[in-house]
């Protein structure tokens, strides 16, 4: 096990040493081979460890898997069905379907920029709302939506107006693809400059604590295009740390 976390940390290195900490992307081969790598058993795995325990070497997986999510996100058409995947990957619920809470009292208008986006001349063409997108008792994002209710079908409006279906399963028959403008880090297991210091004093599991887990992890702002390359929807999705709330193995 100690020579996988070691090829993990060189990896690590290579691929955080030249990108932003605050604003950045991945190509998605660069997102394959740390999704193998994340993935991958430990070999003699078998307890299950229901908590992240806060040493180098837990820290340093989390900060793989982040890095494997966000670039999944950014080269998807759907983060909806991106983070479907996620969850039953991960075996957070026997349905790994994603459901939308609406949280209602919150109104946001578009501004001036927003309205120019979304390519419309009055913010009476918008609508909003704002959700939590679960998976079982998981919330995984929180997100911000200003889409144009006049480029969607009635049944999409209907849906979105009448139930807890969430918006990426509602306008896939649009044919839809995602343009992402910015990606905001809102938290790193490590710090920066980690990979030029010493590496901590190895903790036994025994003796280590658990890991507390921030409640967002990263921040999308997208545009979503028809197929026909008509914009109807800008997103601000928050990322929360239950994504890394899974039953893991030892």
């Amino acid at each position: 096990m100690l020579d996988r976390v070691q090829k993990l940390f060189v990896f690590l290195v290579a691929l955080t040493s030249g990108i932003r900490p605050v604003r950045w992307r991945m190509a998605p081969a660069v997102a394959l081979i740390a999704a193998l790598w994340a993935s991958a058993p430990l070999r003699g795995a078998a307890q299950a460890a229901p908590a992240w325990l806060d040493t180098f070497e837990s820290r340093l997986e989390i900060l793989a898997l982040t890095q494997t999510l966000n670039a999944e996100i950014l080269s998807s058409t759907s983060a909806t069905r991106t983070l479907e995947k996620w969850c039953g990957d991960h075996r957070m619920a026997a349905d790994p379907t994603i459901v939308a809470r609406r949280i209602a009292g919150v109104d946001k208008a578009p501004t001036a920029e927003q309205l120019q986006r979304l390519q419309v001349a009055s913010a009476s063409e918008v609508k909003y709302r704002r959700v939590e997108l679960r998976c079982g008792r998981h919330v995984l994002s929180e997100a911000d939506n200003w889409y144009v209710p006049g480029r969607l079908t009635a049944e999409m409006n209907r849906l979105l107006e009448t139930t807890d279906t969430a918006f990426g399963y509602v306008v896939r028959p649009l044919q839809p693809y995602r343009r992402t403008f910015a990606v905001t880090l809102l938290w790193s297991p490590l710090p920066a400059g980690w990979e030029q210091q010493a590496r901590p004093k190895a903790r036994s599991v025994q003796r280590a604590r658990p890991l507390a887990l921030p409640a967002e992890i990263f921040e999308h702002r997208a545009m979503l295009y028809t197929g026909d390359h008509q914009p109807f929807s800008e997103v601000d999705e928050r990322y929360q740390g239950q994504l890394l709330a899974f039953s893991r193995s030892r």
